[in-house]
């Protein structure tokens, strides 16, 4: 008899698939349901979290322009112009950062830099970590974005 997975390791599989679907977004625009339907046909969709994905998924697309706005205080290039995995990464930590209390900061950022490194660019968990780290900041720790240094 197999155990259920645990919730941690559900999640970390619910954001490696939303981090997928929302690069899909940004190829296709598909909409959230079209994306969720496509994903569960994804290696590890029965060990994810689903509940979790569906929210990251509806969650990033309806409030996509506030979280871009708050990437903005800490990137050093306009939204836009971050490659598509790097920046559905920041999606999915940003929205955790500012709508999911009952995770630590430390998780999401230890999360995002596993999915920048597995699935980014060379170094681009560097960046990841950086503009994470001073979106932490100031949405858990009340430092304000005048704050900011530049990414390298």
């Amino acid at each position: 008899m197999s155990a259920a997975p645990r919730r941690s390791g559900a999640r970390s599989q619910a954001r490696r698939l939303a981090m997928q679907g929302l690069y899909q977004y940004q190829i296709t625009g598909h909409d959230g349901d079209e994306i969720l339907r496509q994903l569960a046909d994804a290696t590890g969709f029965d060990k994810a979290d689903r509940d979790y994905l569906a929210e990251l998924i509806h969650g990033v697309l309806s409030g996509q322009k506030a979280l871009d706005d708050s990437i903005g205080l800490h990137a050093d290039r306009p939204v836009a112009q971050l490659d598509p995995i790097e920046r559905a990464i920041l999606w999915i930590g940003t929205y955790e950062l500012k709508f999911r209390d009952d995770v630590p900061f430390k998780v999401i950022i230890n999360e995002a830099i596993n999915l920048s490194r597995r699935f980014g660019a060379d170094e681009s968990h560097k960046y990841i970590n950086a503009v994470l780290d001073r979106a932490a900041g100031m949405e858990r720790g009340g430092r304000s974005p005048d704050t900011k240094a530049r990414v390298r």
